[in-house]
């Protein structure tokens, strides 16, 4: 045999040593790549449980699960707002006003004492003496041309704008619960889904680990999978960072304690329909204050003009002198006040009257711009709905091509490893992108609640 048919006799058998080596990698390798025949095995290459990271579909178990984890975060979050023992107090103020305006009607009494020296000189005569004062005085007003009852009816309108803005606060401490632990779970579920990457990852570097010691041409295979696990972990530890900073974030509303698991999103599913939100929205807490406000406003006017017509009133007063000539009287009587020329009236009316226009105009603007804004989130939340529906479909044929060029790569060379890590990377980033599509549509839903009948609502929504 030549030199040259010694030297290919010899690189042929190197390379069928290389191949024989890497085959047997591959298997020992396979059943790691096809998945792990039970749980305790690990999950490497584990489809049903990358598949369980899916939302499924809602259930009587999770949506009572659900349920009654939203009460227990919006128990929590009332109990420790100070917002909301704000708004309670002005609450109790507008009631205590109300109560001065009812009470106007009544008849009061003053009580009015005093005392004085008293000295006198006249020639040789010095007269000193004390004198001693006491009177009382009741009275109550007869007519007052409307205006308590306008004052009244005023102070009502105040209640009922405080009662609204404290429902409105309640809603506003709703949300922004809701809301942060929709986000938790979010980036919970983005930082499973990388996890589940990683350990896909970690899985091929060991198989290849293993071919790359038999054949050290496919070196570059190995560092490409090693360098996006690297990415995938730098990915999946944004997501945990971002899940911690909302963690902090929800613990300032509903405190330390921890929190039991369940799947919100169970809970906030289908929006309700359009013309129910649009009319649950004309009735929003916000509306209804901005209402109260512009009659209690009206009101107001009512009162500046009663202060500017007749009034009267009655009251009878009895007074005692004692020392320096005791006496005694008393006196009894109505009085009429005719207001006669009073340049400020006029333009202090004028004044109230554009108030109220101002606050007319505000309520109309507030209602018509909440009527858009819930139209605008009800089609977020049908896209984002359908953008969840789609990347499911989008999913399923994305997990096929992935296990078919995984199936094709192990048959070797059929297809490269890069192929494999670009099925992998299209897989779990639509994975995620359905994750935010659902935790999307999350969202926006529990905004139409906010906006409409109350987040507090969707606890109790059959």
């Amino acid at each position: 045999m030549s030199n040259a048919g010694a030297v290919a006799m010899r690189s042929l058998c190197r390379w069928a040593r290389a191949a024989l080596c890497a085959l047997a990698a591959l298997v020992a390798c396979a059943p790691a790549l096809a998945g792990p025949s039970h749980p305790a095995d690990g999950f490497c290459m584990n489809e049903d449980m990358t598949q369980a990271l899916l939302p499924a579909p809602a259930d009587a178990d999770s949506v009572r699960e659900a349920r009654s984890l939203l009460r227990l975060l919006l128990q929590r979050a009332y109990e420790r707002s100070q917002a909301l023992g704000a708004s309670r107090l002005l609450v109790e103020a507008a009631e205590s006003d109300l109560d001065e305006a009812r009470a106007e009607r009544l008849p009061s009494a003053t009580l009015g004492l005093g005392a004085a020296a008293l000295g006198q000189h006249q020639g040789d005569v010095h007269v000193n003496a004390q004198q001693a004062q006491a009177n009382v005085q009741l009275g109550a007003p007869l007519w007052d041309a409307g205006r308590n009852a306008a004052l009244t009816r005023g102070r009502e309108r105040l209640l009922q704008a405080a009662r609204q803005g404290d429902r409105e606060a309640r809603e506003q401490v709703a949300l922004q619960t809701v809301s942060l632990a929709l986000e938790r779970e979010r980036f919970g579920l983005q930082a499973e889904a990388y996890g589940r990457q990683a350990a896909r990852m970690s899985c091929l570097i060991g198989g290849l680990e293993q071919i790359v010691a038999a054949d050290r041409g496919r070196a570059s295979e190995l560092l490409q999978v090693r360098n996006t696990l690297r990415q995938v972990t730098l990915a999946q530890s944004q997501a945990q960072s971002q899940q911690r900073q909302v963690e902090i974030r929800l613990r300032h509303f509903v405190g330390t304690d921890p929190l039991p698991q369940a799947p919100l999103h169970a809970l906030l599913r289908e929006p309700p329909a359009l013309e129910r939100l649009l009319d649950d929205a004309s009735h929003a807490g916000v509306i209804l204050q901005l209402a109260a406000q512009l009659e209690a406003q009206e009101n107001l006017v009512e009162v500046q003009r009663a202060e500017h017509r007749p009034q009267l009133s009655w009251s009878v007063g009895s007074s005692q002198i004692a020392g320096g000539g005791s006496r005694w009287a008393w006196s009894g009587g109505m009085q009429l006040s005719v207001p006669l020329l009073d340049p400020t009236a006029k333009p202090a009316i004028r004044a109230s009257e554009q108030r109220t226009e101002a606050l007319r105009a505000q309520r109309d603007e507030a209602l018509r711009a909440r009527l858009n804004q819930v139209m605008a989130t009800r089609e977020q939340a049908d896209a984002a709905f359908e953008r969840a529906r789609l990347s499911v479909e989008a999913l399923e044929g994305s997990g096929a091509v992935r296990q078919a060029t995984l199936k094709q790569w192990q048959q070797l060379g059929r297809r490269s490893l890069f192929d494999v890590i670009s099925a992998e990377n299209d897989y779990h980033g639509l994975l995620v992108t359905h994750i935010n599509a659902v935790m999307d549509a999350q969202q926006s839903t529990a905004l139409l609640w906010s906006l409409g009948p109350g987040v507090a609502a969707a606890a109790n929504e059959d």
